[in-house]
């Protein structure tokens, strides 16, 4: 790891600030995917900008027709907190498989979507869910913001401040995780929304998508004998040492089918 600069401001106006006067500088929410990058001397900031200490980004609350998280929120308190549990239950769920107990209680939401790593977890409950990201200079629309492997709509200078999941009937989450970095080889979000049955995939591409066949057989039928026939096309899937685009073409079936079957066993939510 290379010399840098550690900053920790306690106002957004602050952090914005410094990052305007360091053309090298980084924010660091998190720091699970940055960190480690630096020790491998993949990257070499000049100064590190924390966020932990502004207060803004951090939080959950019920409006009442959704759950806004703030952007610095831990994994681990999005899997504990009895306010998604009752508003978003998968979405809790969905924070309790992320990582292990370390990376859950550093990991952050913001630090987690703003790094857009293809095979993370949360995207899928942001396109699935139909979720909006506030920055502090815009609201980008979930379907708008992940554009490809490492690569958001942000711009360089833009933070995250929230993002706002609607409340859906209900939805389920499937996931075939690497068994050391539980990151998901291929996850499958289902959600019974207000706009209709989306359903996003993890892992599988470059960046998180809305798997558009499967949504289209589904919302005919939301039954496993819907997506039996389906295949999905892995011309555009990532292949590496733990999946070929093949298998993972595969798997993305599959663990839609899952998320059928646990779909059917959940409660739907009734609106207030």
């Amino acid at each position: 790891m290379y010399n840098f600069n550690y900053h920790r401001p306690t106002t957004l106006a602050e952090a914005k600030q410094l990052l305007a006067e360091n053309d090298e500088a980084k924010f660091i929410a998190g720091g699970m995917t940055l960190l480690p990058t630096m020790k491998m001397r993949l990257a070499s900031p000049s100064d590190l900008i924390d966020l932990s200490q502004i207060e803004v980004l951090s939080g959950i609350r019920d409006t009442g027709n959704a759950i806004e998280i703030g952007a610095m929120t831990r994994h681990a308190e999005v899997a504990a907190s009895d306010l998604v549990r009752a508003g978003i239950p998968v979405l809790a769920e969905l924070a309790g498989q992320i990582g292990d107990a370390q990376v859950r209680h550093r990991g952050t939401l913001g630090g987690s979507i703003a790094n857009s790593d293809p095979a993370a977890d949360y995207p899928a409950a942001i396109l699935s869910l139909d979720a909006v990201i506030t920055t502090d200079q815009r609201e980008i629309a979930a379907d708008d913001f992940f554009l490809g492997m490492f690569e958001t709509a942000l711009a360089v200078d833009e933070v995250i401040i929230s993002v706002t999941f609607p409340k859906c009937a209900r939805a389920a989450y499937a996931k075939f995780p690497n068994p050391a970095s539980r990151y998901a080889v291929v996850g499958v979000m289902l959600a019974d929304t207000a706009v209709g049955l989306r359903v996003a995939v993890t892992g599988a591409g470059p960046c998180a998508y809305r798997e558009t066949d499967i949504e289209s057989a589904l919302q005919a039928s939301c039954t496993v004998d819907a997506i039996s026939e389906i295949a999905v096309d892995s011309a555009e899937l990532n292949s590496d040492m733990h999946a070929s685009a093949d298998y993972r073409a595969h798997l993305v079936v599959v663990m839609a089918r899952r998320a059928v079957l646990q779909l059917a066993s959940v409660e739907p939510r009734v609106s207030a």
